[in-house]
């Protein structure tokens, strides 16, 4: 949500009031676009990964808060259950040997994490959807202290008025209710933020959209939830019925989801923050003692304190984020597509392969969004979620294929061109690349590691599926620590 929130009920005058504010927020923003008042000169990338927490017996274990204590790095953060953290990773340059500086750092932070953990009995996973999950530990009782997330939770059923209904139907199927927003917590994502100005936003949102479908292709990691066999990356439709205020009858009259692809191209950054205030009412209207146009107008940077918070609640894939650092004010793509995991070099090959090809889409004399349809675009995205790296997806001029060979064709190519124009050391580009190159070419990410070794220890280990999953999850928290890239992980006893 991006902005801490006390315990409290609000009013319909709260509401009346925060509707107005927000406006008025957008107003400002509006005059600061045209102004071009922002920080445009050296652009930064970010990252946060999520993470579970698993006892020595590879269960979600809820200790978040002890977890925290002992690691003691404000870099950690609490998230909505309280089986999982977040590490916010310092934002940096990709010019040079930015990624590798930002692999060695979230090594280093992870392990170190990761030995204080222990101390309190827990360990760190990165993986989209903790295969040990079961419907007890999704309950009320799950949430992590911090009023926000009750208040969230409460506000989202008071805006369904029934409890929540998640259905997938995948390799397996899944039927089932909640009535807390907990399973939301079930899906932990790893976060790309490229700060972008005014005038190149709409063009890296649009790439970014784009290429949603072969990111969550390559990097599905999330296909086991409550023991059932799923879509290769079920997070997507969990995290998008987890958090849905609507009711059935609001569905069928085409209200659009809070868990949201969007629905068309964008020529401004503006068009963004326009819809979710046109179309989303409030879940925490929580109203700021700023007066942003008095701010604008005295020549301080506003806060858009507003603005902010209800955009942190409709949760696009890729979302547009208005920041301020140290007194100027900023504008990122905050990239949501991928999970997390399952390795540190995985995730910053991810991350590569992302920023570069972005950037050269962006660029590019003749827009893809100009040749694709926005349709196109979101059904590469399911496509992607729901088989993974055996996805099919449409390109224009190439049709329907592979997505591992649109990448190795004509993506990989286009991302080496983006990371020359970031500044990143070739040999840096080469080594990140080649491990993307590797997963297509062996057909190996996190997803499909998971059934394989899932199947094969129910198959000719005889193990039940509790049993199977335990295992499972062991030996990925035993890889995940190896280093080794995710497409050279052995599928063993």
């Amino acid at each position: 949500m991006g902005e801490e929130v006390g315990a409290r009920t609000f009013s319909r005058e709260d509401r009346a009031r925060y509707r107005e504010k927000v406006r008025r927020c957008l107003d400002v923003f509006a005059e600061m676009l045209r102004e071009s008042r922002f920080d445009v000169e050296r652009p930064m990338t970010g990252l946060e990964i999520e993470l579970n927490l698993v006892d020595d017996d590879s269960r979600p274990t809820m200790r978040n808060a002890d977890v925290l204590t002992a690691v003691a790095d404000p870099s950690f953060q609490t998230e909505l259950g309280q089986f999982n953290v977040e590490i916010n990773v310092a934002p940096r340059r990709l010019v040079g040997t930015g990624t590798a500086e930002f692999e060695s750092h979230v090594r280093a932070s992870l392990n170190a994490a990761e030995e204080k953990a222990r101390t309190v009995d827990a360990h760190m996973v990165m993986i989209g959807i903790l295969p040990t999950l079961e419907p007890g530990h999704l309950t009320a009782g799950a949430l992590s202290a911090n009023p926000r997330y009750a208040l969230l939770n409460e506000q989202i059923f008071a805006a369904r008025g029934e409890d929540l209904r998640i259905a997938i139907t995948g390799v397996e199927r899944l039927a089932t209710t909640a009535d807390t927003i907990t399973p939301e917590a079930a899906c932990t994502s790893t976060q790309f933020h490229l700060q972008v100005s005014p005038a190149d936003f709409a063009g890296y949102w649009n790439a970014a959209q784009a290429i949603a479908g072969v990111q969550v292709a390559l990097g599905a990691n999330s296909p086991l939830f409550f023991g059932r066999e799923l879509w290769r990356e079920t997070r997507v439709p969990l995290f998008q019925q987890a958090t849905d205020t609507r009711s059935e009858e609001i569905k069928a009259q085409g209200v659009r989801p809070r868990v949201w692809f969007g629905e068309r191209w964008i020529t401004s950054v503006f068009d963004l923050f326009e819809e979710n205030v046109r179309y989303f009412p409030a879940l925490l209207p929580v109203c700021d003692p700023e007066d942003p146009a008095q701010t604008l107008a005295a020549g301080g940077v506003p806060r858009l304190a507003e603005l902010r918070l209800h955009n942190g609640t409709v949760y696009r894939w890729n979302r547009p984020v208005y920041d301020v650092w140290k007194g100027r004010p900023h504008l990122r793509v905050e990239n949501r597509v991928l999970p997390a995991g399952p390795t540190v070099v995985d995730t910053i090959a991810n991350g590569a392969f992302y920023f570069g090809l972005v950037r050269a889409l962006a660029e590019s004399d003749r827009p893809l969004w100009s040749q694709m349809s926005f349709s196109a675009a979101e059904e590469n995205f399911t496509s992607g979620a729901r088989h993974g790296i055996d996805a099919q997806v449409y390109w224009p001029g190439l049709g329907y294929l592979p997505a591992t060979e649109l990448v190795l064709r004509r993506l990989l190519p286009l991302a080496h061109q983006g990371l020359d124009r970031w500044g990143v050391d070739p040999a840096e580009r080469d080594r990140l690349l080649g491990i993307i190159e590797q997963r297509c070419l062996t057909g190996r990410n996190g997803a499909s590691w998971q059934v394989a070794t899932l199947h094969r220890l129910e198959s000719a280990d005889h193990l039940d599926r509790p049993e199977a999953l335990r295992e499972v999850v062991r030996q990925y928290v035993e890889l995940m620590h190896s280093n080794l890239p995710v497409h050279e992980w052995p599928i063993t006893d």
